[in-house]
């Protein structure tokens, strides 16, 4: 099913049913992809005297308790919401979902025993002359590794600040990633690329998101998509979301 969207005087066709999923799901599963020490996820029935959620122990229907952290435990959008002193919730952030997104691989730059993702690098790629809404990186090596991978404590990629606050003053209001922060795991709460990218706490850009922990798959091309960015409604800084990415044609 085709159908158009026009955005700042540009239309944009699409057919609704190829979405491109670039997600990783919060699920039961010990093995699944986890970062800041967070537990994995846990799915358990509501079990009490007069009912049970469990189908397969006798019940009429399923019905979990989930306990989970979204930061943590899968791809989710946040807000300024998640630096700022003043709460700020993602659920009021988020007014409009489709956009206009560039992907682009990136392999980290080595610096002692840091991997870094470079403002030369994303200046390099960035397609100046149609402005992206949202940007997209996917580091590499990329594989499916990353689907399980226990990021605690192993130092992943993290973005330059000079970088995101580039972005930034290209007008980019969604960025997106598949590492767990744009951050440096460790260092020391700094947050400084989360700063620039939201301006923070000089003239805090409210309606501006970064999301991480996507994953992109190689059998997905570089280029200019059109990016459906669905958050659960949680009055949260984050929510657990599941960015969508549809080809133009």
């Amino acid at each position: 099913m085709e159908t158009t969207i026009q955005y700042q005087g540009n239309r944009y066709k699409i057919d609704l049913s190829k979405p491109i999923d670039i997600s990783l799901p919060i699920q039961d599963n010990p093995a699944a992809a986890n970062a800041w020490y967070c537990p994995p996820a846990n799915f358990s029935p509501v079990m009490n005297e007069h009912f049970v959620g469990d189908v397969n122990q006798g019940g009429a229907v399923n019905f979990m308790n989930i306990s989970f952290n979204p930061h943590g435990n899968g791809t989710h959008t946040e807000c300024v919401g998640h630096i700022s002193s003043e709460f700020v919730s993602i659920n009021d952030v988020m007014k409009r979902f489709f956009f206009p997104a560039q992907l682009i691989s990136i392999q980290p730059v080595k610096k002692g025993n840091d991997s870094i993702i470079t403002f030369e690098q994303i200046q390099a790629a960035f397609l100046t002359d149609k402005t992206p809404e949202a940007f997209i990186i996917r580091t590499l090596p990329n594989d499916n590794a990353k689907t399980t991978r226990q990021y605690s404590n192993i130092n992943p990629p993290f973005v330059e600040a000079e970088a995101m606050n580039w972005l930034y003053k290209q007008g980019v209001r969604h960025f997106l990633i598949d590492t767990p922060s744009v951050d440096k795991e460790s260092d020391g709460g700094k947050l400084a690329a989360h700063h620039a990218f939201w301006n923070y706490p000089e003239s805090p850009r409210l309606d501006a998101t970064i999301s991480e922990f996507i994953y992109a798959p190689n059998t997905i091309i570089d280029g200019i998509y059109m990016l459906n960015l669905q958050i659960a409604a949680f009055e949260n800084d984050a929510a657990p979301s599941k960015p969508t990415l549809y080809a133009l044609i």
